[in-house]
């Protein structure tokens, strides 16, 4: 499954806060600020490079090297620096354990620990222990606000390593919670931290942090310079754990479109084999799951096959649960392509239901979502159905309310923005009185001191009338013109979702939305992309957006939904004045392919619709529940093969819970008659099924 080669290399990549206080052990905190410096230059030399050879080796043996830890911390005086040192190290591999009675037991010892120049340390230690826990537990706001919560002045007072490590699980943390700005922040201070410290290994760590931030801001390119950035200082003091970090972050930067297979295929090698070398199977079950992954991607399902089931026993021996996970996914994905489509599709499920036990419920999500796409591809449309519907059922769960979230958030944002140009408007109109007075008292002194200079007096106050009026016009010009940038997608000149919410409430009364609605859903969008490139894939988007202009009237509302997803709202909704548009829609986007250097790119997409009132009981409903009602249509759209419109022309609900209920199961409520719809096919599904159209339509379904 694709989201291992991120997402589940992230959690384990979590584990490699383990290299915290290396610095300890070479008296790296001789940098810290203010009297703190004790916690990091422990005066034991030998208990010093124990701590470092712990901390770098630490995933490969954690459990031996906790009753390690316990056994030398005990000898320690107590309230010492070395001290300080050894019980954060052991509450971090308790957390990262998942051990929730010795991480509280040792964060509530460094929280309690005596007056005196360690105090802060030992605060910033206590808080990134309670933050891994919580994170390893996957409640990323939760640790990212137990981290924020330590006050400034004990940040600042701490050891320069355990700043590190609070920097660099700041910046880890906000990168998984997807705030990139916020991630970049943290991961520079981290690697200035690891600059300062002169540790190669640790600049590694804090470079890997910041390619892949850069690699999920979109910029593939830079993300691949840093991590080369990262492998030089990773051979400049090599470990086997190190450079496994380092060669799984080259093969997800490098599995991107565009990214080289062989590089990729080096990469899970390269890390396979210092997993194996530093003896860490709970690593070694990731690495290969990843490469599994690489092999299904590659088309080659009976050796990704092989790689999977390598990968299971040493998941499951580590209890390592991603892991499990993962390679259990691939072991089913891999037994679908190669025919053995009842067989993995258990398996998936089982993988899935693993995840979503383990309250990973995105995961869960993407996993249906991709069973759904290979059951499709088998053939199997019935139990494709069935993962799209166990999708959409934790889509609605949990991704909905995250996109709502972020929504929100980038609302928020731009409020801000509007706030800070509204205030420079203010101030440039507060320049302009100021200028207004300058010059009426100008013309004041001037008829007071050459009375007799009436009309120079006159012209000059005719000229700062001009001067403001004009003044006057560019502030107009300049308001109307950012407006319109904020509520316009700058790739497709479309509207956005901001000009969409202020929009539809001129079509919306107190009883509902009335118009016809249309989602549109460009097919196998990523496909494109893959095969001809991001530029390609943005003609496409530009192109589609001047054919549905064409395919609607003036006053109709086009939006861009989001990626490849388009809505409309048309304000007529008589006779078959939908069925029609969505038949137009298709042929125009399907009837012809987009032109792109000189090469063709077939281009269909998968559609949803409805009118509102919707018959027989003349139903209303609010723009939220019309768009997920043609959000689950255009779904049974790509379901049944793609390049086809689906159209609720009749439902029999009374309210919109009913609505709701009967959207929840429309393909059994449709057989049942309970909802009739509309199915429409695109000109190149038409030609191929040897279809009779009339008037470019055909036939509607109902049951």
């Amino acid at each position: 499954m694709h989201r291992s080669l991120a997402s589940r290399f992230m959690l384990c990549v979590a584990l490699s806060a383990l290299a915290l206080l290396a610095a300890c052990s070479r008296g790296g905190g001789s940098a810290p600020a203010g009297p703190a410096a004790g916690a990091s230059a422990p005066t034991d030399a030998v208990l010093a490079q124990d701590l470092e050879r712990i901390e770098r080796a630490a995933l490969a043996r954690p459990t031996q090297f906790a009753q390690e830890l316990r056994a030398r911390g005990e000898a320690l005086p107590a309230g010492s620096a070395a001290q300080l040192d050894v019980v954060a190290l052991r509450g971090l591999l308790a957390a990262l354990s998942r051990d929730r009675a010795l991480s509280e037991q040792l964060a509530e010892q460094l929280r309690r620990w005596p007056d005196g120049g360690l105090r802060a340390t030992a605060a910033v230690a206590a808080a990134s222990i309670d933050a891994e826990y919580v994170r390893q537990n996957g409640d990323l706001r939760e640790a990212r606000k137990l981290l924020l919560a330590v006050d400034g002045p004990q940040v600042n007072g701490a050891g320069a390593v355990y700043r590190w490590r609070y920097y660099h699980q700041l910046a880890a943390i906000s990168g998984d919670a997807g705030e990139l700005d916020a991630s970049l922040g943290y991961g520079h201070a981290a690697l200035r931290l690891a600059e300062q410290l002169g540790q190669p290994w640790r600049q590694a760590l804090a470079l890997i942090d910041l390619a892949f931030t850069t690699y999920r801001a979109d910029t593939p390119a830079r993300a691949r310079q840093i991590a080369a950035q990262a492998l030089a200082e990773a051979q400049k003091d090599p470990d086997p754990m190190t450079l496994n970090r380092v060669y799984t972050m080259r093969g997800i930067l490098y599995s991107d479109e565009g990214g080289d297979p062989d590089i990729v295929l080096q990469a899970w090698s390269d890390a396979l084999d210092q997993a194996v070398r530093a003896g860490a199977d709970s690593v070694r079950a990731l690495n290969l799951a990843n490469l599994a992954d690489y092999h299904l991607h590659q088309r080659h399902p009976a050796r990704a096959l092989e790689v999977a089931e390598q990968a299971l026993p040493l998941a499951r021996a580590a209890r390592n649960t991603g892991a499990e996970s993962v390679a259990r996914a691939n072991i089913g994905l891999a037994k679908i392509a190669m025919g053995r489509v009842a067989e993995g599709r258990d398996d998936v499920r089982a993988a899935t239901t693993l995840d979503e036990q383990q309250g990973a419920l995105a995961y869960a999500s993407a996993g249906w979502k991709e069973l759904g796409e290979y059951l499709e591809r088998a053939g199997d449309l019935a139990g494709a159905v069935a993962a799209y519907r166990e999708h959409r059922r934790l889509s609605d769960r949990v991704l909905r309310d995250e996109t709502r979230k972020l929504l929100l958030e980038a609302q928020e944002r731009q409020d801000a923005e509007q706030r800070a140009r509204d205030i420079e408007l203010l101030n440039r109109d507060n320049a302009l009185k100021s200028e207004k007075v300058h010059q009426r008292n100008l013309a004041l002194a001037l008829w007071s001191a050459l009375g007799g200079c009436v009309v120079v007096s006159l012209g000059l106050l005719w000229q700062a009338f001009r001067r403001v009026r004009r003044t006057n016009e560019a502030l107009a010009h300049s308001n109307a013109s950012l407006k319109r940038q904020s509520e316009t997608d700058p790739l497709t000149g479309l509207a956005n979702r901001r000009h969409f919410q202020a929009a539809i409430k001129s079509l919306s009364g107190q009883g509902g939305l009335s118009a016809s609605v249309f989602l549109i859903d460009i097919d196998h969008f990523k496909r494109i992309n893959d095969g001809f490139g991001h530029a390609a894939g943005d003609t496409v988007l530009v192109e589609i957006a001047q054919r549905l202009r064409q395919a609607v009237r003036d006053d109709d509302l086009i939006v861009r939904w989001g990626g490849e997803e388009f809505l409309i709202v048309a304000r007529t909704r008589e006779g078959m004045f939908a069925p029609q548009l969505a038949q137009r829609l298709l042929d125009l986007i399907g009837g012809r392919p987009v032109r792109h250097e000189g090469r063709d790119i077939d281009v269909t997409a998968s559609i949803g619709f409805v009118s509102l009132p919707i018959p027989p009981y003349g139903l209303r409903l609010s723009w939220e529940r019309a768009i997920d009602l043609v959000d689950t249509v255009m779904y049974l759209a790509k379901a049944h093969g793609r390049n086809k419109a689906y159209g609720v022309d009749r439902i029999q609900a009374e309210d919109a819970l009913a609505a709701a209920q009967l959207t929840a199961r429309i393909e059994s409520a449709w057989s049942e008659g309970l909802v009739g719809l509309q199915l429409l096919s695109g000109p190149a599904a038409a030609r191929a099924a040897g279809e009779i159209q009339i008037g470019g339509s055909s036939a509607a379904a109902s049951a």
